[in-house]
């Protein structure tokens, strides 16, 4: 009883520090968003006095040289429709893949499977120009994109969960008079609420941050937020970084907010999604 005791407590004061190792760089940023240059570049670790203090002045800067709300909009519209275009088309997927058992649906699988472990350096170039002849470089055309990448993982969640739902369920409404659409949407969807948080919240923290994509696609005509923070770079490589430490604490918020009233989810999402997949 004392030895378990005594590894509780080791166990819980190891997590405080790994919470506090991953917290850290989070309080840096934000205690440097209100700091002038000077002061970051001399005491980046100091919290702010009342004569280091800078206000909303690197909030203010940041927003106007980096165009901001323009970036935060297209982020929020890519990053949005994005994941409800995921959680919508992968979990029918991965319905009818672990339903109908045929020899099609399991090459279809393993086909999700494998296209996980694929690079995404191995195909940038020729997706873009893929992209560009199928008209695809625009905002709404990086939705079909971002779906086709968040595919499999999402996939094979949602197989991993699918497996844990009755089928008696599905049998019942189909003796009730609901087709294959119907059974789906009203009696199996609904039970997979804790897996599509979690495909959610994975795929928007992905697409939310992602640089790469959105700047080969759609370049610098539809910036992003990942995008736009690059323009507070000067000549000769300077940067105001209290203009990025803002910018960066702006961004960081709605990602926080949305894993916050999703992470109970998570956890049980993930389980089911991975072990019994």
């Amino acid at each position: 009883m004392a030895k378990r005791k005594t590894l509780n407590i080791l166990a819980t004061v190891l997590l405080i520090l790994l919470s506090a190792l991953f917290i850290f760089p989070i309080a840096v940023i934000v205690m440097n968003s209100f700091k002038t240059r000077f002061e970051i570049s001399t005491t980046p670790f100091v919290i702010p006095s009342s004569d280091t203090f800078a206000g909303l002045e690197n909030y203010i800067t940041g927003i106007t040289e980096t165009g901001f709300l323009s970036a935060f909009f297209y982020s929020l519209f890519i990053t949005v429709f994005s994941v409800l275009a995921i959680v919508f088309f992968t979990s029918q997927t991965a319905w009818y893949i672990v339903r109908r058992k045929t020899r099609f649906t399991k090459m279809l699988y393993y086909a999700f499977v494998f296209a996980m472990v694929v690079p995404f350096q191995m195909v940038m170039f020729t997706l873009s120009k893929t992209a560009n002849f199928l008209n695809l470089d625009s905002p709404l055309g990086l939705i079909f994109i971002y779906l086709g990448f968040g595919a499999p993982l999402s996939v094979f969640l949602f197989c991993g969960f699918v497996k844990t739902v009755p089928t008696e369920i599905e049998q019942a409404a189909l003796v009730d008079g609901c087709g294959s659409v119907r059974t789906f949407f009203l009696v199996v969807f609904p039970l997979l609420k804790p897996i599509s948080t979690t495909v959610s919240v994975l795929n928007a923290m992905w697409i939310w941050n992602d640089y790469l994509l959105p700047y080969l696609i759609i370049g610098s005509e539809y910036k992003t937020i990942p995008i736009a923070v690059q323009y507070l770079r000067g000549g000769y490589g300077s940067v105001d970084m209290g203009a990025l430490m803002a910018v960066l604490t702006l961004s960081v918020i709605p990602v926080v907010i949305f894993y916050f009233f999703g992470q109970k989810f998570i956890i049980e999402g993930v389980a089911a999604g991975a072990v019994k997949g």
